[in-house]
């Protein structure tokens, strides 16, 4: 399986693009807007198509692109249900941002929970919710690969805000040492902004949140 790491939109949020060259599938984690211009030419490289789009959250900065990539690629959504109103009627970030987005809805095929566990690119991935930072965030996890896709939960050195409209601190310490901090520590943490990081690390040096 091959990973390209796609910083995109406003504030460079990273989409995660992963493809299995010997099944011609690939798989977007994350829509920032303008995404699809990246993503296009590498499935084209790679005769590959995009088979399915996972949000690991709905704030706008992780959907803004969403819409865009459904209409090009045909790729089937998967999403929390907690965040369904922020990825249906999106005009309600836009409110509370107190700026206008051209925000699209995007349509989601699968709603996901925790300890789901489905069949994608030739191995199995696993769902951990992860509220706090937003109702809705999960992270999808690779054991095989030792990977974990966390949205902005965790960050490297940091944790997601939770000041925003359903965010929680209580929650987001809870969630983080209960579902990513239980993964092995040598899992690498992808984040939705800046670089990877794992979990021993967090666990061992992350000021916000101890393990």
């Amino acid at each position: 399986m091959n990973l390209h790491v796609l910083p995109a939109g406003p504030i460079q949020t990273n989409a995660y693009l992963l493809i299995e060259p010997a099944r011609g599938e690939a798989v977007l984690i994350d829509a920032p807007g303008g995404v699809w211009a990246k993503v296009a030419p590498i499935l084209a490289r790679g005769k590959c198509r995009l088979t399915e789009l996972w949000l690991t959250h709905g704030h706008w900065d992780h959907t803004q692109g969403g819409a865009e990539v459904v209409r090009a690629s045909g790729a089937k959504v998967r999403a929390h249900v907690d965040d369904q109103v922020l990825i249906e009627t999106p005009e309600i970030m836009e409110r509370f941002m107190g700026e206008r987005m051209n925000l699209e809805a995007i349509h989601v095929d699968h709603w996901i929970a925790q300890g789901d566990r489905f069949e994608a690119l030739g191995t199995t991935v696993e769902v951990r919710h992860v509220p706090g930072h937003c109702p809705g965030n999960v992270l999808f996890y690779f054991a095989q690969a030792g990977a974990a896709f966390v949205g902005d939960a965790l960050f490297n050195g940091s944790i997601g805000r939770h000041d925003l409209p359903g965010g929680d601190f209580d929650l987001l310490e809870k969630s983080i040492q209960e579902q990513i901090y239980t993964l092995p520590d040598a899992t690498v943490v992808y984040p939705g902004h800046g670089p990877k990081t794992t979990v021993g690390a967090e666990k061992t040096s992350n000021p916000y949140v101890t393990a």
